[in-house]
């Protein structure tokens, strides 16, 4: 376990932000969890609970201690389950799982963070969400230092929600996830440009290991490197919206992509209204909207983080005025 005081940050943010924490403290291993828990004084708090910073956009400084799981482990406990610590990197995880003929994750290659933060943000991508795989996780409660096991329907898991972003926020310090995978391969390819993109490599029926390459190669493709362009990936959650009103904009816009959600609702991509409205390639001061993929903001050099709530404000604006739709952050902002 290491504390540092005046700690900076910038390492631990996608989006490039230099911001420090009064605090910031590292485990690495459930004991020493529950040892920091038990530990905390009123002069510690606020808590920030920090995985890889892949969803984060620090606003400030951080007036208090930053909470940070070093757990990092992969095992194999039977022929279907793997079980991870919550530092260990969601895309090892998924090479993991490829590799040892694991299957049902390789549609969530190369999204970044780290595996407790998967059973915290429900992360998805091409038809698939972490809650498919996720069978338990295990989390220290800050309160009293005691271990709890939450079974997947414990999490009340939905579209990038989970009872750990509400009700259980800054509760429990997640110390390992328990995934469930398949050992039979049956891939999915019909959302977004799969098919596409295999057919461009003259491939019809892909091997696991050549659908997770063709996926982060999709990726790599429409995001910005944050090591070169910091950002936090798609930084807005695609809205859900009723039949009625997909039916009123479908008629304004023939072409309006959608995905259908169940008989009374429909998903409509964010990033697309987003272009729609003329900032795909767009800059506010430092920060601005990158030319490859509009529903990702980038830090162009020295942005603060009210530069990027400036530029993510407008984009709300925006997109409720011409659509009326409202569209919410996927990144979690810090201080709040």
């Amino acid at each position: 376990m290491k504390t540092e005081f005046n700690y900076s940050l910038l390492k631990h943010n996608t989006f490039g932000i230099d911001a420090k924490c009064q605090r910031f403290v590292e485990y690495n291993s459930v004991e020493e969890a529950q040892e920091v828990v038990r530990s905390l004084k009123d002069e510690d708090y606020p808590l920030l609970i920090l995985g890889g910073g892949s969803n984060l956009l620090l606003t400030g400084d951080y007036k208090g201690t930053v909470l940070h799981s070093g757990i990092s482990f992969v095992e194999q406990i039977d022929e279907e389950r793997v079980r991870c610590g919550s530092g260990y990197v969601w895309d090892d995880f998924v090479d993991y799982c490829v590799s040892h003929n694991l299957y049902g994750a390789e549609n969530l290659s190369i999204i970044p963070g780290e595996c407790g933060a998967s059973a915290v943000q429900n992360i998805g991508a091409y038809g698939v969400e972490a809650k498919d795989l996720i069978e338990e996780v295990e989390a220290v409660e800050i309160s009293t230092g005691k271990v709890h096991h939450f079974k997947n329907a414990e999490c009340a898991y939905s579209y990038r929600q989970s009872k750990f972003k509400h009700e259980w926020r800054d509760k429990f310090l997640i110390t390992s996830v328990t995934y469930r995978l398949s050992k039979t391969y049956q891939p999915k390819l019909d959302y977004g440009n799969i098919r596409a993109a295999l057919a461009e490599q003259g491939i019809e029926h892909p091997t696991a290991a050549e659908l997770r390459q063709t996926i982060t190669n999709i990726r790599n493709a429409k995001l910005p490197d944050p090591k070169v362009t910091g950002n936090a990936g798609s930084f807005f959650m695609n809205p859900i919206v009723p039949k009625a009103k997909y039916d009123e904009l479908a008629a304004r816009y023939e072409r309006m992509p959608h995905y259908t959600i169940d008989a009374e609702h429909e998903k409509i991509p964010a990033g697309w209204m987003i272009e729609q409205c003329g900032w795909k390639g767009k800059t506010l001061g430092r920060a601005g909207v990158y030319d490859k993929q509009a529903l990702v903001l980038v830090n162009l050099g020295g942005a603060t983080g009210a530069d990027i709530v400036r530029l993510y404000k407008t984009i709300q604006h925006d997109v409720k005025e011409k659509f009326g739709i409202e569209i919410h952050p996927e990144v979690n902002t810090s201080p709040n």
